[in-house]
């Protein structure tokens, strides 16, 4: 799928892992390990994931796991340099996209609580602040906001 600003979302190669190692570092303050994230890289029966590719670059990636009728986002993060341009937006609707297809309905995720900005992404999309996961962050304690949106609202273009 192409997106905007010549943005080409698509299954992840095997040589995707280090842009996504980078990126996962530069986003998140307690990164995934290497062998976690290659491992989620896979593309199988229970994970969905997909990466932005930019100019021959990986700009973004998004991985999430097929649980029943739901599409759970496990992660979603965009190169700093990258970020407000709509790369997470069309990560996000290109997962749906797919989920949707097969038979999926909702889509749900842990944002944490002080994340005023993801929150703000998901809210503008359509999810909603539907419980609480106290302490769920093992870096510092934090709580997890479960958010969760029905699919079919993620399912057109929004910026």
């Amino acid at each position: 799928m192409s997106g905007a600003g010549g943005i080409t979302v698509r299954p992840p190669r095997p040589g995707d892992l280090a842009a996504v190692v980078g990126i996962e570092k530069g986003s998140f303050s307690d990164p995934w390990s290497e062998a976690f994230l290659s491992e989620e890289l896979t593309n199988d029966v229970l994970r969905l994931c997909l990466v932005a590719e930019s100019a021959g670059g990986v700009c973004g990636y998004i991985m999430a796991w097929r649980v029943a009728d739901q599409l759970h986002v496990l992660n979603i993060a965009v190169a700093p340099g990258r970020r407000r341009q709509g790369v997470g937006s069309d990560l996000l609707r290109e997962a749906c996209l797919r989920a949707w297809a097969e038979g999926m309905t909702e889509v749900t995720l842990e944002v944490r609580r002080g994340n005023s900005e993801a929150r703000r992404f998901y809210r503008h999309r359509g999810l909603q602040e539907t419980g609480v996961r106290p302490g769920y962050y093992g870096d510092n304690g934090e709580d997890a906001l479960i958010m969760t949106g029905p699919l079919e609202g993620l399912l057109e273009p929004r910026r």
